[in-house]
Protein backbone atom coordinates (compact mmCIF):
# COMPACT_ATOMS: atom_id res chain seq x y z
CA UNK A 1 0.00 0.00 0.00
CA UNK A 2 0.97 4.01 -0.78
CA UNK A 3 0.61 4.69 3.11
CA UNK A 4 2.54 1.97 4.47
CA UNK A 5 5.03 2.65 1.92
CA UNK A 6 5.37 6.54 2.97
CA UNK A 7 5.81 5.45 6.42
CA UNK A 8 8.51 2.57 5.44
CA UNK A 9 10.24 5.51 3.30
CA UNK A 10 10.32 8.17 6.25
CA UNK A 11 11.95 5.19 8.00
CA UNK A 12 14.28 4.77 6.05
CA UNK A 13 15.72 8.21 5.67
CA UNK A 14 15.70 8.86 9.55
CA UNK A 15 17.88 5.92 9.37
CA UNK A 16 20.39 6.66 6.63
CA UNK A 17 21.00 10.07 6.75
CA UNK A 18 19.78 11.17 10.11
CA UNK A 19 21.16 8.45 11.80
CA UNK A 20 18.35 7.96 14.06
CA UNK A 21 19.23 4.85 16.53
CA UNK A 22 17.48 1.84 16.47
CA UNK A 23 15.22 2.63 19.71
CA UNK A 24 14.00 5.57 18.17
CA UNK A 25 13.23 4.11 15.04
CA UNK A 26 11.43 1.15 16.20
CA UNK A 27 9.45 4.03 18.66
CA UNK A 28 8.79 5.81 15.47
CA UNK A 29 7.22 3.40 13.76
CA UNK A 30 4.78 2.07 16.10
CA UNK A 31 3.60 5.79 17.01
CA UNK A 32 3.02 5.90 12.71
CA UNK A 33 1.32 2.72 12.83
CA UNK A 34 -0.72 3.58 15.62
CA UNK A 35 -1.89 6.48 14.36
CA UNK A 36 -2.86 5.10 10.77
CA UNK A 37 -4.67 2.45 12.68
CA UNK A 38 -6.68 5.37 14.07
CA UNK A 39 -7.35 7.43 11.33
CA UNK A 40 -8.14 4.10 9.23
CA UNK A 41 -11.73 4.11 10.56
CA UNK A 42 -12.54 7.47 9.97
CA UNK A 43 -14.56 7.94 6.97
CA UNK A 44 -12.32 6.04 4.91
CA UNK A 45 -9.60 8.50 5.00
CA UNK A 46 -5.97 8.00 3.70
CA UNK A 47 -3.07 8.62 6.26
CA UNK A 48 -2.06 11.79 4.37
CA UNK A 49 -5.51 13.21 4.12
CA UNK A 50 -5.83 12.44 7.71
CA UNK A 51 -3.39 14.80 8.50
CA UNK A 52 -4.77 17.29 10.15
CA UNK A 53 -4.81 19.23 13.39
CA UNK A 54 -8.20 18.11 14.40
CA UNK A 55 -7.32 14.57 13.63
CA UNK A 56 -4.30 14.99 15.01
CA UNK A 57 -5.72 17.01 18.32
CA UNK A 58 -8.12 14.12 18.28
CA UNK A 59 -5.74 11.58 18.60
CA UNK A 60 -3.46 13.16 21.41
CA UNK A 61 -6.97 12.82 23.67
CA UNK A 62 -7.59 9.22 22.92
CA UNK A 63 -3.95 8.55 23.93
CA UNK A 64 -4.53 10.24 27.06
CA UNK A 65 -7.55 9.48 27.42
CA UNK A 66 -8.83 6.62 26.09
CA UNK A 67 -5.41 4.62 26.25
CA UNK A 68 -4.11 6.12 29.48
CA UNK A 69 -0.62 6.94 28.12
CA UNK A 70 1.72 8.95 30.13
CA UNK A 71 2.23 12.25 28.84
CA UNK A 72 5.68 11.88 28.11
CA UNK A 73 4.31 8.80 26.10
CA UNK A 74 1.78 11.12 24.20
CA UNK A 75 4.72 13.82 23.26
CA UNK A 76 6.39 11.17 21.88
CA UNK A 77 3.52 10.12 19.32
CA UNK A 78 3.45 13.95 18.52
CA UNK A 79 7.12 14.23 17.51
CA UNK A 80 6.83 11.13 15.21
CA UNK A 81 4.10 13.01 13.43
CA UNK A 82 5.74 16.37 13.77
CA UNK A 83 8.67 14.39 11.93
CA UNK A 84 7.06 12.98 9.58
CA UNK A 85 5.04 15.69 9.36
CA UNK A 86 8.29 17.71 8.34
CA UNK A 87 9.40 15.32 5.78
CA UNK A 88 6.39 15.18 3.58
CA UNK A 89 6.40 18.65 3.35
CA UNK A 90 10.05 18.87 1.96
CA UNK A 91 8.84 15.92 -0.66
CA UNK A 92 6.08 18.45 -1.31
CA UNK A 93 3.49 15.95 -0.77
CA UNK A 94 1.81 18.54 2.30
CA UNK A 95 1.94 22.44 1.93
CA UNK A 96 2.13 22.80 6.29
CA UNK A 97 3.00 20.73 9.33
CA UNK A 98 -0.60 20.12 10.85
CA UNK A 99 1.53 18.37 14.27
CA UNK A 100 3.37 21.87 14.43
CA UNK A 101 0.09 23.90 15.77
CA UNK A 102 -0.82 20.75 18.16
CA UNK A 103 0.41 21.57 21.62
CA UNK A 104 2.15 18.89 23.32
CA UNK A 105 1.37 17.65 26.81
CA UNK A 106 3.37 19.20 30.35
CA UNK A 107 5.69 16.58 31.05
CA UNK A 108 6.72 16.89 35.02
CA UNK A 109 10.26 17.19 35.26
CA UNK A 110 12.55 14.36 36.97
CA UNK A 111 15.54 15.83 38.64
CA UNK A 112 18.63 12.91 37.27
CA UNK A 113 18.98 10.45 39.76
CA UNK A 114 22.84 9.69 40.57
CA UNK A 115 25.21 7.62 43.14
CA UNK A 116 26.29 8.60 45.73
CA UNK A 117 30.44 9.02 45.58
CA UNK A 118 31.07 7.37 48.81
CA UNK A 119 29.02 4.15 47.19
CA UNK A 120 31.27 4.15 43.95
CA UNK A 121 34.01 4.44 46.55
CA UNK A 122 33.05 1.46 48.78
CA UNK A 123 31.96 -0.74 45.18
CA UNK A 124 35.41 -0.18 43.91
CA UNK A 125 37.40 -0.49 47.27
CA UNK A 126 36.09 -4.40 46.93
CA UNK A 127 38.46 -7.11 45.61
CA UNK A 128 38.60 -7.74 42.38
CA UNK A 129 36.29 -10.95 41.25
CA UNK A 130 38.06 -14.02 39.39
CA UNK A 131 35.74 -14.92 37.11
CA UNK A 132 34.70 -13.88 33.95
CA UNK A 133 31.61 -12.25 34.81
CA UNK A 134 33.00 -10.38 37.65
CA UNK A 135 35.77 -8.87 35.87
CA UNK A 136 33.60 -7.88 33.13
CA UNK A 137 31.26 -6.10 35.21
CA UNK A 138 33.42 -4.38 37.47
CA UNK A 139 35.22 -2.96 33.79
CA UNK A 140 31.74 -2.52 32.41
CA UNK A 141 30.84 -0.16 35.77
CA UNK A 142 34.06 1.64 35.24
CA UNK A 143 33.58 2.58 32.30
CA UNK A 144 30.26 4.10 32.92
CA UNK A 145 31.20 5.84 35.74
CA UNK A 146 34.47 6.82 34.09
CA UNK A 147 33.05 8.49 31.04
CA UNK A 148 29.41 8.80 31.31
CA UNK A 149 28.54 7.74 27.88
CA UNK A 150 25.23 5.86 26.79
CA UNK A 151 24.98 2.03 26.86
CA UNK A 152 24.62 2.02 23.29
CA UNK A 153 27.93 3.98 23.02
CA UNK A 154 29.41 1.71 25.41
CA UNK A 155 27.95 -1.72 23.55
CA UNK A 156 29.33 0.16 20.38
CA UNK A 157 33.26 -0.05 21.75
CA UNK A 158 35.58 -1.90 19.88
CA UNK A 159 39.19 -2.57 21.25
CA UNK A 160 40.70 0.01 19.25
CA UNK A 161 38.13 2.78 20.67
CA UNK A 162 40.66 2.69 23.88
CA UNK A 163 44.25 4.68 22.98
CA UNK A 164 46.14 3.84 25.93
CA UNK A 165 49.03 5.74 24.72
CA UNK A 166 46.86 9.38 23.99
CA UNK A 167 45.32 8.27 27.05
CA UNK A 168 41.20 8.73 25.46
CA UNK A 169 38.72 6.52 24.43
CA UNK A 170 36.82 7.46 21.05
CA UNK A 171 32.97 7.20 21.04
CA UNK A 172 30.46 7.02 18.13
CA UNK A 173 27.42 8.86 19.69
CA UNK A 174 24.28 10.22 18.33
CA UNK A 175 24.05 10.96 14.81
CA UNK A 176 26.99 9.15 14.26
CA UNK A 177 29.13 11.43 15.60
CA UNK A 178 32.62 10.97 17.36
CA UNK A 179 33.78 12.21 20.27
CA UNK A 180 37.26 11.55 22.61
CA UNK A 181 36.57 11.06 26.42
CA UNK A 182 39.24 11.08 28.50
CA UNK A 183 40.93 7.86 29.87
CA UNK A 184 42.17 7.85 33.64
CA UNK A 185 44.55 5.96 34.98
CA UNK A 186 41.84 4.10 37.60
CA UNK A 187 39.86 3.46 34.53
CA UNK A 188 42.99 2.29 32.14
CA UNK A 189 43.58 -0.40 34.63
CA UNK A 190 40.58 -1.35 34.99
CA UNK A 191 40.26 -2.21 30.83
CA UNK A 192 43.80 -3.17 31.07
CA UNK A 193 42.59 -5.67 33.35
CA UNK A 194 39.60 -6.92 31.85
CA UNK A 195 41.75 -7.68 28.59
CA UNK A 196 43.96 -9.78 30.02
CA UNK A 197 40.84 -11.69 30.96
CA UNK A 198 38.83 -11.50 28.20
CA UNK A 199 42.02 -12.89 25.96
CA UNK A 200 42.99 -15.80 28.79
CA UNK A 201 38.73 -16.42 27.96
CA UNK A 202 39.06 -16.83 24.02
CA UNK A 203 42.71 -18.07 24.39
CA UNK A 204 44.10 -15.70 21.44
CA UNK A 205 45.07 -12.34 20.97
CA UNK A 206 42.01 -10.14 19.84
CA UNK A 207 42.28 -8.12 16.43
CA UNK A 208 41.72 -4.15 16.81
CA UNK A 209 38.19 -4.29 15.23
CA UNK A 210 36.59 -6.94 17.70
CA UNK A 211 34.32 -5.36 20.47
CA UNK A 212 35.83 -4.72 23.26
CA UNK A 213 33.33 -5.90 26.25
CA UNK A 214 31.87 -9.46 25.06
CA UNK A 215 29.45 -11.85 26.84
CA UNK A 216 30.75 -15.24 28.35
CA UNK A 217 29.84 -16.97 24.49
CA UNK A 218 32.37 -14.62 22.99
CA UNK A 219 29.36 -11.81 21.64
CA UNK A 220 29.33 -8.23 21.75
CA UNK A 221 27.30 -7.25 24.42
CA UNK A 222 23.10 -6.47 24.01
CA UNK A 223 21.18 -3.83 25.85
CA UNK A 224 19.40 -6.17 28.32
CA UNK A 225 22.25 -7.88 28.86
CA UNK A 226 23.85 -4.63 30.47
CA UNK A 227 21.16 -4.13 32.12
CA UNK A 228 20.84 -7.19 33.88
CA UNK A 229 24.58 -7.29 34.88
CA UNK A 230 24.14 -3.92 36.37
CA UNK A 231 21.09 -4.48 38.55
CA UNK A 232 23.00 -8.06 39.68
CA UNK A 233 26.67 -6.31 40.45
CA UNK A 234 24.74 -3.23 42.12
CA UNK A 235 21.96 -5.19 43.97
CA UNK A 236 23.39 -4.99 47.37
CA UNK A 237 25.63 -1.94 47.32
CA UNK A 238 24.16 0.60 49.59
CA UNK A 239 24.01 4.32 48.99
CA UNK A 240 22.36 3.58 45.55
CA UNK A 241 19.60 4.76 43.93
CA UNK A 242 16.40 2.05 43.07
CA UNK A 243 17.01 2.67 39.74
CA UNK A 244 20.45 0.64 38.99
CA UNK A 245 20.54 1.48 35.25
CA UNK A 246 23.51 2.62 32.72
CA UNK A 247 22.16 6.13 32.39
CA UNK A 248 22.37 6.60 35.71
CA UNK A 249 26.05 6.28 35.80
CA UNK A 250 25.99 9.53 33.32
CA UNK A 251 24.04 11.44 35.64
CA UNK A 252 26.71 10.23 38.11
CA UNK A 253 29.74 12.03 36.45
CA UNK A 254 27.67 14.92 35.06
CA UNK A 255 26.68 16.24 38.87
CA UNK A 256 30.31 14.88 40.27
CA UNK A 257 31.87 17.12 37.58
CA UNK A 258 29.62 20.31 38.32
CA UNK A 259 30.24 19.72 41.67
CA UNK A 260 34.00 19.97 41.43
CA UNK A 261 34.00 23.20 39.35
CA UNK A 262 33.85 21.86 35.88
CA UNK A 263 32.03 24.42 33.36
CA UNK A 264 28.53 23.26 32.14
CA UNK A 265 30.49 23.33 27.82
CA UNK A 266 33.43 21.03 29.42
CA UNK A 267 30.02 18.62 30.41
CA UNK A 268 28.24 19.21 27.73
CA UNK A 269 31.09 18.02 25.37
CA UNK A 270 31.95 15.20 27.43
CA UNK A 271 28.42 13.65 27.34
CA UNK A 272 28.17 14.44 23.73
CA UNK A 273 24.70 16.27 24.05
CA UNK A 274 23.74 17.96 21.21
CA UNK A 275 22.85 21.33 23.07
CA UNK A 276 23.73 23.68 26.71
CA UNK A 277 19.90 22.87 27.29
CA UNK A 278 20.61 19.31 27.74
CA UNK A 279 23.69 19.64 30.04
CA UNK A 280 22.03 22.40 32.20
CA UNK A 281 19.54 20.04 34.02
CA UNK A 282 22.32 18.81 36.08
CA UNK A 283 22.39 22.28 37.90
CA UNK A 284 19.23 21.59 39.07
CA UNK A 285 19.91 18.70 40.76
CA UNK A 286 22.98 20.05 42.64
CA UNK A 287 20.86 23.17 43.58
CA UNK A 288 18.10 20.73 44.44
CA UNK A 289 20.98 18.74 46.60
CA UNK A 290 21.77 21.61 48.37
CA UNK A 291 18.55 22.84 49.38
CA UNK A 292 18.32 19.18 51.02
CA UNK A 293 21.70 19.69 52.60
CA UNK A 294 20.28 23.21 54.11
CA UNK A 295 17.20 21.94 55.50
CA UNK A 296 18.53 19.04 57.48
CA UNK A 297 21.39 20.79 58.53
CA UNK A 298 21.69 24.61 58.44
CA UNK A 299 20.78 25.97 61.86
CA UNK A 300 18.80 28.35 60.63
CA UNK A 301 16.09 25.85 58.80
CA UNK A 302 16.26 23.32 61.60
CA UNK A 303 15.54 26.09 64.37
CA UNK A 304 12.42 27.11 62.12
CA UNK A 305 11.21 23.46 62.00
CA UNK A 306 11.23 23.43 65.49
Amino acid sequence: MAEIKLIDDFLDYISGVRRYSPRTLDLYSDALSRFAAFVGAEDGKTLVESLKFSLIRSYEVHLADKEGLSPKTVSLHLSALRSFCRYLLRRGIIKSNPAAQVKRPKVEKRLPEFFRQEAMEKYFAEPRGTDYMKVLSRAVIATLYGTGMRRAELIGLNIDSVNFARKVIRVHGKGDKVREIPLVDTLSEELSLYLQQVESMTGRERSHDEPLFVTPSKKRMYPVFVDRMIKSELATLGGVTERKSPHVFRHTLATELLDDGADLHSIKDTLGHSSLAATQIYTHATIEQLRKVYLTAHPRATKHRD
